[in-house]
């Protein structure tokens, strides 16, 4: 198969895990054909401190909007004979199966990734931090370029942990994101480097050496005529992650990912498929087909407008169990494309976190102040990725 400024009460549980997150075996990885694990290695709920206010996120409101258009959300928790299931051992052989009926829709990519061999292009020193754009191999033969940010104080034997960054839909691409230009509100490398962070911010295709969006799906759909578009920005986003895991002052063990808006999206899938991610947050992406463009060609296509259509994002959700994923909501305004209504597709993914004996850390913070990223969601967004991957 192939492969396919913070306010101090949110900042009171910013502690770090107390026993690291595990990698997966080379052997389990192989049987999935992601060169990654079949299902996450995790430590135990004692060894977890969680966000102060993990409560909060993770309760639904009382009204959740009733919306007709959300497509199916097929039950988690029926195996394929139509019986409950209700052990943890029962959900990984339905997790198996949910996840390969994903990547067919998604359609195939190269399980071979190239090896990581970056080119440096041009460095910036900052304050607190050096910014150094890089080239490398996205497929093998096509290359893609992206913003490395290493804290300054670095060298000797510490390792830090790192963060794979996805960037918004803006013609700035990875200068926006990397703070080289454009709204200061987005320039999420910067502050998540400051703060102790390796971050490496890759390029999204529709923006490597194109003209435009079709230009940029047509390439793309000559190299891989039977794969969606959500695949290449996956696939892409997993070599952010080679890159982040190819550095000698990586902790491996402690990788996140983040985004917003189109990175938010990704950030969903990259949690989802690659278990080397520990943890997630996703800005303003929209979990709900129907939320923001999913069924445009860069993404996930026309065919997801059926109402038959038997996938859906809940599934995606289960799929990171049990590992922390957060949702920011902008509710209303402009772009808004999460909010109380997410909760829809949200709800149906959450009792799979508790066959795994834990806390469910997968939450919806509604900040309600539209698709943007104001300096107190930061501050949850921060708090979020410092506490689980336990950076002090």
């Amino acid at each position: 198969m192939t492969f396919q400024s913070e306010s101090p009460d949110y900042l009171l549980s910013r502690r770090s895990l107390l026993k690291r997150l595990s990698v997966s075996t080379a052997a389990s990885a192989a049987a999935c054909g992601l060169g990654l694990a079949s299902r996450p290695n995790v430590a135990s709920a004692a060894d977890v401190v969680d966000v102060g206010w993990l409560a909060e996120v993770t309760t639904p409101p009382k009204d959740i909007p009733q919306l007709d258009n959300l497509g199916r959300l097929d039950p988690l928790l029926v195996d394929s004979a139509g019986q409950p299931i209700r052990t943890l051992e029962d959900w990984k052989v339905q997790r198996k199966a949910l996840r390969e009926k994903w990547l067919k829709f998604l359609g195939p990519m190269p399980m071979k990734r190239p090896p990581v061999e970056l080119k440096t292009l041009q460095v910036d020193e900052e304050k607190g931090f050096t910014r150094t754009l890089v080239r490398y191999e996205g497929e093998a033969g096509v290359p893609v370029e992206g913003y490395l940010l290493r804290p300054d104080g670095g060298g000797g034997k510490k390792k830090r942990p790192a963060i794979c960054a996805l960037h918004a839909t803006t013609t700035d691409s990875i200068d926006q994101i990397a703070g080289v230009k454009g709204r200061e509100s987005r320039w999420l490398a910067p502050q998540l480097c400051r703060r102790g962070f390796i971050v490496f911010c890759p390029r999204n295709f529709l923006w490597q050496s194109v003209e435009n969006y079709t230009e940029a799906v047509e390439r793309f759909q000559k190299r891989h005529p039977q794969t969606l578009g959500m695949h290449k920005m996956l696939f892409d986003a997993m070599r952010g992650v080679d890159v982040l895991e190819s550095l000698p002052d990586v902790d491996t063990t402690r990788i996140g990912t983040v985004g917003h808006s189109l990175g938010a999206k990704e950030a969903l899938y990259l949690a989802a498929f690659d278990e080397r991610v520990k943890v997630a947050v996703a800005s303003e992406g929209g979990l709900g087909y129907r939320s923001t463009n999913w069924d445009a060609p860069w993404y996930l296509g026309e065919g997801i407008r059926d109402p038959q259509f038997p996938l859906n994002h809940h599934q995606l959700l289960a799929l990171i169990a049990p590992r922390p994923f957060l949702v920011l909501a902008g509710e209303s305004g402009r772009g808004a494309a999460d909010g109380d209504r997410s909760w829809n597709v949200m709800n149906p993914a959450q009792p799979v976190w508790k066959l795994y004996g834990e806390a469910v850390r997968l939450g919806i913070y509604n900040h309600r102040k539209g698709h943007d990223i104001p300096p107190h969601v930061y501050a949850r967004m921060q708090d979020w990725l410092t506490t689980y991957l336990g950076l002090r």
